[in-house]
């Protein structure tokens, strides 16, 4: 529920996607990522394409993480299986607290739309210093149901009970 009442407050949202294949032109769920997000009132406030290797993707996330005009890093690709899939890997290399529900309810959701094939995605999201971090599969179709179902909720500060928007200040209490 949003709760009209409040005013809405944007977030400064980085967009990484992780592929060895895509570049910007061609690059679908980056694009579809950094639509529903401004649509949704957000910043983008910094964008970039790597390719599948743990020192890259760990470079971008901490170069945003150390940013504070980046509040959000949500990632798409390299969260599979295979080889060349290292998203998570890099992720876990920063993640300060693990948010393990995220990816357990975008697999859930995943579930009603892809079935059993919803157990090869290693969505995951965390918290490093003040900055959250959300990898998501490289598919459109994963982008739209992360972003539809979950995110545009958790990142309005005016979605009730609760959201991760609203939590920003208190994040770096001790």
């Amino acid at each position: 529920m949003i709760d009209e009442i409040k005013t809405f407050l944007p977030l400064h949202i980085a967009v990484l996607t992780v592929s060895d294949t895509r570049n910007m032109e061609n690059d679908l769920s980056g694009n579809s990522l950094v639509d529903y997000l401004t649509r949704a009132g957000h910043v983008l406030s910094d964008r970039a394409l790597v390719r599948d290797n743990v020192p890259d993707i760990k470079s971008h996330l901490e170069k945003w993480i150390e940013d504070p005009g980046t509040d959000v890093v949500i990632s798409t690709g390299g969260t599979g299986v295979t080889g060349r899939d290292v998203t998570p890997e890099a992720f876990s290399a920063v993640i300060e607290k693990s948010i393990p529900g995220f990816g357990e309810l975008f697999r859930m959701l995943s579930y009603q739309k892809i079935g059993t094939s919803t157990i090869q995605s290693r969505a995951l999201a965390g918290l490093a210093k003040s900055t959250y971090l959300f990898a998501l599969p490289g598919s459109r179709g994963a982008v739209r149901d992360a972003w539809e179902d979950v995110l545009k909720y958790q990142l309005d500060n005016r979605h009730r009970p609760c959201n991760f928007a609203e939590l920003i200040p208190r994040l770096q209490e001790k």
